[in-house]
Order: C-alpha cells, then sequence, then structure tokens
C-alpha cells in the first residue's frame, strides 16, 4: 500500500489538549500531514482523511472507526490502551499499538507508587495539614506511623512498571509478593530481591501493601471488589497508579470507612477527572493525586518520541511494535 501520511493527533484536554498536542506534531518529518485535536471526531473532514490516529487517552471508538475509511493504525501514546475499541479496529484490519516495550513511564510511575506509599506510612498530608492549622499533632499521629522497611510489598502485575517498583523495594529492605498469568524467571525473581509469586487472593491476604500495575482489560476491570478488598489485612494500604477501574471505587470508598483498611493511595480514577460525587474523596486515610504518575517533564517526552517512532517505522512500510489485542 502508500505509505499513509495524514495524521490524526488526539490529546484530552485533561492531558495538555491543543497544546500539547502541537508540540507532539512537531516530532513528525515534513511530508506528513499532521492535524491535532482534542476529541476523535472534533473535526469529520481530518478524520476522514486520517491514515494514523494518535491519541493520547481520548477514546477512540467503532464509530470513530468506521468514520476513518483509510485509516491503517491507531497509535496510543500511553501503556495503555483501553480506551481504544480492539476488537472493532480488528475487524476492519486496523493495527492498535501503545508504548508497552518503550518505558517510557516506567520510571515516573514507579517514583510515584513510592511517592504515595511513603506519604501514606508517614502520615505526610494529616501531618502537613495539622502544622499548617497550628496543631502539633505528633501525640495523636505516632501510633500510626509506620515503616516500609520490613513490610511486604505485593505487586499485581509485575511488567516493566511493576519491576521497577520492585526495584525500588528491594532499596528499601521490603519483602516482595507478585501475582500475574506467569512466574517469571528464577534469574528475574532473584534479581528483584527473591521476588515470590503467588494466587492473587494469597497475595491479598499477605501484604501490607498492594500495588496495582496490571493493565485493564475485561478481565482485569474491579479486579479489586468488594470480596478481594475484604481479603486484605485492615492494617493494609492499596496503591493504584495504573487503571482507575482496576478497583471497585465505591467498595474501596466502603472499607476505608468502615476502618478495614489502613489507607489507600489513588492516582488513577474511574472516570478521569473524577467528578465531585467520588466518595474517595472524602474517604479517611487517603492520598489522592490527579494521574501525575506518566505525566513529568522527561516522561511526556519519552512517550511522545515513542509513539511518533512507532508510526515513523510504520509510515516507512516497517512493522510496528508493541500491537495490541
Amino acid at each position: 500500500m502508500t505509505a499513509p501520511k495524514n495524521i490524526l493527533a488526539v490529546v484530552a484536554p485533561h492531558v495538555g489538549g491543543r497544546a500539547a498536542g502541537a508540540g507532539l506534531a512537531t516530532l513528525f518529518p515534513g511530508e506528513a500531514n499532521v492535524t491535532v485535536v482534542e476529541a476523535t471526531d472534533e473535526d469529520p473532514a481530518a478524520l476522514h482523511a486520517a491514515h494514523v490516529i494518535i491519541t493520547a487517552l481520548s477514546p477512540v471508538t467503532a464509530q470513530h472507526l468506521a468514520a476513518a475509511p483509510d485509516l491503517k493504525l491507531v497509535q496510543c501514546a500511553s501503556h495503555g490502551f483501553e480506551y481504544v475499541d480492539v476488537d472493532a479496529a480488528r475487524t476492519r484490519d486496523v493495527l492498535v499499538c501503545n508504548i508497552g516495550s518503550s518505558g517510557a513511564e516506567s520510571q515516573n510511575v514507579a517514583e510515584q507508587t513510592f511517592a504515595l506509599m511513603l506519604a501514606l506510612a508517614k502520615q505526610l498530608i494529616p501531618a502537613h495539614t495539622a502544622l499548617v492549622e497550628a496543631d502539633w499533632a505528633l501525640p495523636r499521629l505516632q501510633r500510626s506511623l509506620t515503616e516500609l522497611c520490613g513490610k511486604t510489598l505485593g505487586i499485581v502485575g509485575l511488567g516493566g512498571i511493576g519491576q521497577e517498583v520492585a526495584r525500588r523495594a528491594v532499596a528499601f529492605d521490603m519483602n516482595i509478593v507478585y501475582a500475574g498469568r506467569r512466574r517469571l524467571s528464577e534469574e528475574t525473581e532473584a534479581r528483584l530481591g527473591g521476588a515470590h509469586h503467588l494466587p492473587l487472593d494469597e497475595l491479598l491476604r499477605t501484604a501490607d501493601y498492594v500495588s496495582l500495575h496490571a493493565p485493564l482489560t475485561d478481565e482485569t476491570r474491579h479486579l479489586l471488589d468488594a470480596g478481594r478488598l475484604a481479603l486484605l489485612k485492615p492494617t493494609a494500604f492499596v496503591i493504584n497508579t495504573a487503571r482507575g477501574a482496576l478497583i471497585d471505587q465505591d467498595a474501596l470508598a466502603d472499607a476505608l470507612e468502615k476502618g478495614a483498611l489502613a489507607g489507600a493511595g489513588i492516582d488513577v480514577f474511574d472516570p478521569e477527572p473524577p467528578t465531585s460525587a467520588l466518595r474517595l474523596l472524602k474517604s479517611p486515610n487517603v492520598v489522592l493525586s490527579p494521574h501525575v504518575g506518566g505525566v513529568t517533564r522527561e516522561t511526556l517526552i519519552r512517550i511522545a518520541l515513542a509513539a511518533v517512532q512507532n508510526v515513523a517505522g510504520f509510515l516507512a512500510g516497517g512493522q510496528p511494535r508493541d500491537v495490541v489485542g
């Protein structure tokens, strides 16, 4: 086929919108025709003409795919791809790729995971708030202050990001257990501090901290529902820097409000941005951040370069990397 040249770059407003998309567009060679929008159907003519769609957390539905007869590739500028109708793309012979093998987000997501863990262990948010209000809260807070050293970290999904989290956990002298579709090699487990593979339910019963790093699929949606959250120790913490819908957010709020969990650190929500009705916004013992795990200056550059390089290779007739579905 003739190499595709029309590229539709879709960057949702809550992750930078048109300004971020304009920066991404400058990375393409001059012969590429790049149209930047904030919603996939914002410019119907550009969608109709698109050979490639690059999307940063903006949905690409079956209707969008049907409106783009010459479309050959949907490139997700993220590790996740749940916002693309992969089944509909497959029926139209449209490839869907993410940036999974690039490792673009791994460093910062791992750092954000530990920022949330440390904030919970050291009660940083209530300590700061109390001091600002002239309240010396040490006598009240010291009963709930803990160390990471010696605690068991349960990692759900020990892929690239999960392994970066595990490497940092080794430096904190934590014990590492993990759940996933398959066990890693003994060499990898040894390199990650003797990480031990467990069934998910056993991991939940065992861990002091549970950190989610699994993709969002039909099988993993609400992976931590009320039943599984009930398996956790009341002294355990839940950390989610992956996808909001991996957890039943109402069930998590229930557990926190009842004191069935020690706390939660959440960087991702379902939907995003969350509405004011989200109970976690008012739940006790939570540390919340607005999906900042993949948006440092350094990370955004790596993400953009990984997506553009994959598309550029495809435009040149090569096989794209990280095909999903």
